[in-house]
Protein backbone atom coordinates (compact mmCIF):
# COMPACT_ATOMS: atom_id res chain seq x y z
CA UNK A 1 0.00 0.00 0.00
CA UNK A 2 1.08 3.52 -0.90
CA UNK A 3 0.69 6.40 1.34
CA UNK A 4 1.44 10.33 0.93
CA UNK A 5 1.78 12.66 3.58
CA UNK A 6 2.73 16.22 2.61
CA UNK A 7 4.45 15.17 -0.60
CA UNK A 8 6.58 12.37 1.11
CA UNK A 9 5.32 8.43 0.56
CA UNK A 10 5.81 5.81 1.59
CA UNK A 11 4.97 2.09 1.30
CA UNK A 12 3.46 0.35 3.92
CA UNK A 13 4.10 -3.61 4.15
CA UNK A 14 3.75 -6.24 7.12
CA UNK A 15 6.37 -8.75 7.46
CA UNK A 16 4.24 -11.80 6.66
CA UNK A 17 3.45 -10.08 3.09
CA UNK A 18 7.23 -9.17 2.68
CA UNK A 19 7.84 -13.44 3.58
CA UNK A 20 5.01 -14.26 1.18
CA UNK A 21 7.44 -12.59 -1.71
CA UNK A 22 10.48 -14.58 -0.40
CA UNK A 23 11.91 -11.99 1.51
CA UNK A 24 13.25 -12.97 5.11
CA UNK A 25 11.97 -11.10 7.62
CA UNK A 26 12.55 -11.92 10.97
CA UNK A 27 9.63 -12.48 13.45
CA UNK A 28 10.53 -9.90 15.77
CA UNK A 29 11.50 -6.30 14.74
CA UNK A 30 14.29 -5.87 17.19
CA UNK A 31 15.94 -8.65 15.54
CA UNK A 32 14.71 -7.85 12.14
CA UNK A 33 16.42 -4.16 12.81
CA UNK A 34 19.72 -6.19 13.84
CA UNK A 35 19.79 -8.18 10.42
CA UNK A 36 18.57 -5.38 8.03
CA UNK A 37 21.45 -5.47 5.85
CA UNK A 38 20.21 -9.37 4.99
CA UNK A 39 16.93 -8.53 4.02
CA UNK A 40 16.14 -4.43 3.40
CA UNK A 41 17.88 -4.09 0.04
CA UNK A 42 15.47 -6.97 -1.35
CA UNK A 43 12.36 -5.55 0.52
CA UNK A 44 12.75 -1.88 -1.16
CA UNK A 45 14.01 -3.14 -4.48
CA UNK A 46 10.28 -5.46 -4.29
CA UNK A 47 8.33 -2.99 -3.05
CA UNK A 48 9.90 0.63 -4.00
CA UNK A 49 11.58 0.73 -6.90
CA UNK A 50 9.53 1.94 -9.96
CA UNK A 51 8.72 -0.94 -12.82
CA UNK A 52 11.38 -1.19 -15.69
CA UNK A 53 9.79 1.13 -18.18
CA UNK A 54 7.71 2.87 -16.11
CA UNK A 55 9.74 5.86 -14.41
CA UNK A 56 9.48 8.89 -16.47
CA UNK A 57 12.48 11.17 -17.64
CA UNK A 58 14.02 12.25 -14.91
CA UNK A 59 11.62 10.90 -12.11
CA UNK A 60 13.32 9.23 -8.97
CA UNK A 61 14.86 6.00 -9.11
CA UNK A 62 11.82 5.17 -6.42
CA UNK A 63 8.27 5.56 -6.17
CA UNK A 64 8.68 5.97 -2.12
CA UNK A 65 10.88 7.85 0.07
CA UNK A 66 10.84 4.62 2.18
CA UNK A 67 8.92 1.36 3.40
CA UNK A 68 7.48 0.86 6.37
CA UNK A 69 7.61 -2.70 8.15
CA UNK A 70 5.04 -3.69 10.69
CA UNK A 71 2.93 -4.16 12.46
CA UNK A 72 5.44 -7.03 14.19
CA UNK A 73 3.33 -8.70 16.87
CA UNK A 74 -0.07 -7.49 18.68
CA UNK A 75 -0.34 -5.73 21.90
CA UNK A 76 -1.04 -2.52 23.08
CA UNK A 77 1.77 -0.67 21.27
CA UNK A 78 2.99 -1.57 17.59
CA UNK A 79 6.17 -1.98 16.37
CA UNK A 80 7.57 -0.77 13.31
CA UNK A 81 10.51 -0.46 11.21
CA UNK A 82 11.27 2.52 9.17
CA UNK A 83 13.19 1.77 6.12
CA UNK A 84 15.11 4.21 3.82
CA UNK A 85 15.46 3.60 0.27
CA UNK A 86 19.35 3.23 0.29
CA UNK A 87 18.64 0.22 3.13
CA UNK A 88 19.22 1.93 5.86
CA UNK A 89 17.07 2.40 9.36
CA UNK A 90 15.57 5.63 10.24
CA UNK A 91 15.14 6.35 14.00
CA UNK A 92 11.84 8.20 13.50
CA UNK A 93 9.86 9.89 10.38
CA UNK A 94 7.05 12.31 10.98
CA UNK A 95 5.19 11.89 7.97
CA UNK A 96 6.43 8.32 8.05
CA UNK A 97 4.68 7.36 11.24
CA UNK A 98 1.68 9.58 10.40
CA UNK A 99 1.61 7.22 7.34
CA UNK A 100 1.94 4.03 9.54
CA UNK A 101 -0.87 5.50 12.34
CA UNK A 102 -3.22 5.92 8.92
CA UNK A 103 -2.66 2.77 7.97
CA UNK A 104 -3.62 1.51 11.05
CA UNK A 105 -6.97 3.32 11.45
CA UNK A 106 -7.69 2.14 7.99
CA UNK A 107 -7.16 -1.84 8.66
CA UNK A 108 -9.33 -0.96 11.65
CA UNK A 109 -6.45 -2.04 13.89
CA UNK A 110 -6.52 0.72 15.99
CA UNK A 111 -9.67 1.50 18.28
CA UNK A 112 -11.49 4.68 16.64
CA UNK A 113 -11.14 7.88 18.35
CA UNK A 114 -8.52 6.31 21.15
CA UNK A 115 -4.50 7.06 21.15
CA UNK A 116 -2.23 4.36 20.72
CA UNK A 117 1.65 4.20 20.32
CA UNK A 118 4.49 2.89 17.87
CA UNK A 119 7.81 1.45 18.67
CA UNK A 120 10.21 2.52 16.09
CA UNK A 121 13.18 0.18 16.08
CA UNK A 122 16.83 0.59 14.61
CA UNK A 123 20.03 -0.32 14.47
CA UNK A 124 21.96 2.90 15.25
CA UNK A 125 24.24 2.74 17.67
CA UNK A 126 24.16 6.76 18.88
CA UNK A 127 20.45 6.15 20.09
CA UNK A 128 18.00 4.00 21.93
CA UNK A 129 16.01 1.47 20.18
CA UNK A 130 12.84 1.14 19.87
CA UNK A 131 12.15 4.98 19.73
CA UNK A 132 8.24 5.57 21.07
CA UNK A 133 5.83 7.76 19.75
CA UNK A 134 2.62 8.79 21.18
CA UNK A 135 0.00 8.82 18.56
CA UNK A 136 -3.78 10.62 19.04
CA UNK A 137 -6.32 11.53 16.81
CA UNK A 138 -7.55 14.89 16.16
CA UNK A 139 -9.09 17.26 13.75
CA UNK A 140 -7.23 20.36 12.73
CA UNK A 141 -8.50 23.14 10.80
CA UNK A 142 -11.23 20.86 10.35
CA UNK A 143 -9.03 17.89 8.55
CA UNK A 144 -8.60 14.83 10.36
CA UNK A 145 -5.53 13.30 11.29
CA UNK A 146 -2.50 12.78 13.96
CA UNK A 147 -1.05 14.49 16.59
CA UNK A 148 2.33 13.01 17.33
CA UNK A 149 4.39 13.37 20.26
CA UNK A 150 7.89 13.58 19.07
CA UNK A 151 9.58 13.65 22.76
CA UNK A 152 11.72 16.64 23.75
CA UNK A 153 14.65 17.71 21.57
CA UNK A 154 18.70 18.28 22.16
CA UNK A 155 20.70 20.95 21.13
CA UNK A 156 24.31 21.08 20.44
CA UNK A 157 27.24 19.18 18.62
CA UNK A 158 27.25 16.16 21.16
CA UNK A 159 24.00 15.93 20.55
CA UNK A 160 24.26 14.53 17.14
CA UNK A 161 28.31 13.30 17.78
CA UNK A 162 29.39 16.32 15.28
CA UNK A 163 33.24 16.34 14.70
CA UNK A 164 35.21 18.91 13.30
CA UNK A 165 32.83 22.06 13.30
CA UNK A 166 33.48 25.55 14.65
CA UNK A 167 31.44 27.65 16.93
CA UNK A 168 29.77 30.22 15.07
CA UNK A 169 26.45 32.68 16.44
CA UNK A 170 23.04 33.30 14.66
CA UNK A 171 20.69 35.85 15.67
CA UNK A 172 23.21 36.57 18.18
CA UNK A 173 22.40 32.91 19.79
CA UNK A 174 24.73 30.33 19.61
CA UNK A 175 25.37 28.43 16.01
CA UNK A 176 28.10 25.76 14.38
CA UNK A 177 29.65 26.47 11.30
CA UNK A 178 30.16 22.89 9.24
CA UNK A 179 32.88 23.41 6.91
CA UNK A 180 31.91 20.96 4.43
CA UNK A 181 28.63 23.02 4.16
CA UNK A 182 30.14 26.31 3.79
CA UNK A 183 32.75 24.23 0.90
CA UNK A 184 29.57 24.28 -1.13
CA UNK A 185 28.00 27.52 -0.74
CA UNK A 186 29.38 30.66 1.81
CA UNK A 187 25.78 31.26 2.82
CA UNK A 188 25.51 28.62 4.78
CA UNK A 189 27.60 29.69 7.66
CA UNK A 190 25.05 29.15 10.87
CA UNK A 191 24.07 26.09 11.71
CA UNK A 192 21.68 24.74 14.48
CA UNK A 193 22.51 20.45 15.52
CA UNK A 194 19.16 19.05 16.98
CA UNK A 195 18.50 15.35 18.08
CA UNK A 196 14.90 15.09 18.23
CA UNK A 197 14.83 11.01 17.54
CA UNK A 198 16.92 12.04 14.37
CA UNK A 199 19.91 13.71 13.85
CA UNK A 200 18.98 16.68 12.16
CA UNK A 201 21.65 19.67 10.96
CA UNK A 202 19.25 22.89 10.22
CA UNK A 203 21.44 25.52 8.45
CA UNK A 204 20.22 29.90 8.91
CA UNK A 205 19.68 31.87 5.59
CA UNK A 206 18.32 34.81 6.24
CA UNK A 207 15.88 35.17 3.49
CA UNK A 208 13.69 32.66 1.86
CA UNK A 209 14.81 33.69 -1.54
CA UNK A 210 18.17 32.34 -0.62
CA UNK A 211 16.87 28.82 -0.09
CA UNK A 212 17.93 26.11 -2.56
CA UNK A 213 14.85 24.65 -4.85
CA UNK A 214 14.00 21.70 -5.33
CA UNK A 215 15.70 21.40 -8.44
CA UNK A 216 19.38 22.48 -7.42
CA UNK A 217 19.34 20.04 -4.56
CA UNK A 218 18.38 17.10 -7.21
CA UNK A 219 21.21 18.30 -9.62
CA UNK A 220 23.60 15.31 -9.90
CA UNK A 221 26.68 17.49 -8.45
CA UNK A 222 25.07 19.10 -5.40
CA UNK A 223 23.10 15.80 -4.96
CA UNK A 224 26.60 13.79 -4.73
CA UNK A 225 28.15 16.83 -2.53
CA UNK A 226 25.39 16.51 -0.13
CA UNK A 227 25.00 12.90 0.00
CA UNK A 228 28.91 12.36 1.00
CA UNK A 229 27.73 14.73 3.95
CA UNK A 230 24.09 13.57 5.17
CA UNK A 231 24.13 9.77 4.10
CA UNK A 232 26.25 7.18 6.74
CA UNK A 233 29.45 5.67 6.68
CA UNK A 234 28.14 2.55 6.84
CA UNK A 235 25.53 3.09 3.81
CA UNK A 236 28.88 3.16 1.48
CA UNK A 237 27.96 6.46 0.36
CA UNK A 238 28.54 8.99 3.08
CA UNK A 239 32.08 10.40 4.56
CA UNK A 240 30.95 10.14 8.49
CA UNK A 241 31.60 14.26 8.54
CA UNK A 242 30.58 16.24 10.16
CA UNK A 243 28.86 12.82 11.88
CA UNK A 244 29.16 9.50 11.80
CA UNK A 245 26.36 8.02 12.03
CA UNK A 246 24.98 10.76 9.12
CA UNK A 247 22.41 13.52 9.79
CA UNK A 248 19.94 14.81 8.36
CA UNK A 249 19.79 18.15 6.58
CA UNK A 250 17.37 21.59 5.89
CA UNK A 251 17.67 25.11 4.91
CA UNK A 252 15.54 27.22 6.57
CA UNK A 253 14.28 30.90 6.93
CA UNK A 254 11.73 32.99 9.00
CA UNK A 255 8.70 33.98 6.84
CA UNK A 256 7.50 35.96 10.00
CA UNK A 257 5.35 35.43 13.51
CA UNK A 258 5.69 31.62 14.26
CA UNK A 259 6.54 30.84 10.42
CA UNK A 260 8.91 29.09 8.74
CA UNK A 261 10.34 27.89 5.29
CA UNK A 262 12.54 24.96 5.06
CA UNK A 263 14.25 22.62 2.63
CA UNK A 264 14.86 19.23 2.98
CA UNK A 265 17.99 16.64 2.51
CA UNK A 266 17.07 13.54 4.54
CA UNK A 267 20.16 11.17 5.24
CA UNK A 268 19.33 7.73 3.41
CA UNK A 269 16.90 9.36 0.73
CA UNK A 270 18.30 12.38 -0.22
CA UNK A 271 16.22 15.26 -1.47
CA UNK A 272 12.34 15.27 -0.27
CA UNK A 273 8.94 17.39 -0.66
CA UNK A 274 8.77 17.32 2.88
CA UNK A 275 9.70 15.88 6.35
CA UNK A 276 7.97 16.26 9.35
CA UNK A 277 10.67 15.42 11.69
CA UNK A 278 12.65 17.86 9.58
CA UNK A 279 9.69 20.57 9.99
CA UNK A 280 9.75 19.36 13.75
CA UNK A 281 13.71 20.43 13.72
CA UNK A 282 13.80 23.40 11.77
CA UNK A 283 11.19 24.82 14.53
CA UNK A 284 12.92 23.76 17.36
CA UNK A 285 15.71 25.00 15.89
CA UNK A 286 14.25 28.10 15.64
CA UNK A 287 13.03 28.34 18.85
CA UNK A 288 16.76 27.72 19.99
CA UNK A 289 17.94 30.80 18.27
CA UNK A 290 14.86 33.44 19.12
CA UNK A 291 13.22 33.02 15.49
CA UNK A 292 9.85 31.77 17.38
CA UNK A 293 8.38 31.30 21.09
CA UNK A 294 6.86 28.28 22.07
CA UNK A 295 3.27 27.27 21.04
CA UNK A 296 1.95 26.81 17.12
CA UNK A 297 4.78 26.66 14.66
CA UNK A 298 4.39 26.43 11.06
CA UNK A 299 6.65 25.10 8.64
CA UNK A 300 6.34 25.56 4.74
CA UNK A 301 8.27 22.92 2.81
CA UNK A 302 7.58 22.30 -1.11
CA UNK A 303 5.20 19.30 -0.81
CA UNK A 304 2.94 21.34 2.39
CA UNK A 305 2.79 23.10 5.82
CA UNK A 306 3.39 20.97 8.93
CA UNK A 307 1.64 22.35 12.02
CA UNK A 308 3.47 21.92 15.02
CA UNK A 309 3.26 22.74 18.99
CA UNK A 310 6.38 23.30 21.11
CA UNK A 311 5.81 23.00 25.09
CA UNK A 312 8.24 25.51 26.86
CA UNK A 313 8.78 25.52 30.76
CA UNK A 314 11.35 27.43 32.95
CA UNK A 315 13.41 28.25 29.29
CA UNK A 316 13.45 24.87 28.30
CA UNK A 317 11.72 23.16 25.70
CA UNK A 318 9.65 19.99 27.39
CA UNK A 319 7.83 18.64 24.40
CA UNK A 320 7.08 18.80 20.76
CA UNK A 321 4.65 17.77 18.89
CA UNK A 322 3.39 17.23 15.10
CA UNK A 323 0.22 16.85 13.59
CA UNK A 324 -0.04 15.48 10.28
CA UNK A 325 -3.24 13.51 7.36
CA UNK A 326 -2.06 10.95 5.19
CA UNK A 327 -3.52 9.22 2.11
CA UNK A 328 -3.71 6.22 0.39
CA UNK A 329 -2.30 6.36 -3.08
CA UNK A 330 -3.75 4.41 -6.46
Amino acid sequence: MLYDARGNRYVVSSPEHLRSLGIAVPASAAQAARERSQWTSAAVSALCDRPAGARPAHAKAHRSDGLLVGPFGQGDAFDLLIVNTDGTLAERSGNGLTIFAQALSDQALVPVGQGFTLNVHHDKSDAPSPVPVSVEPARVEGVQGFWLALGVPAFGGQAVAAVGVQASRFNDRPAYTVPPLVAIDDQWQHSVFVRIGNPHCVTWLHSPAALPSMAQLRAPVLDAQLTTIAFAQDGGQGHGLPCPAGINLQWAAWLGPQQLAARVFERGEGATESSGTSATAVACAAWQVGLVQAGQVRVQMPGGTAPLKLVEERGELIAVQLFGTASLQP
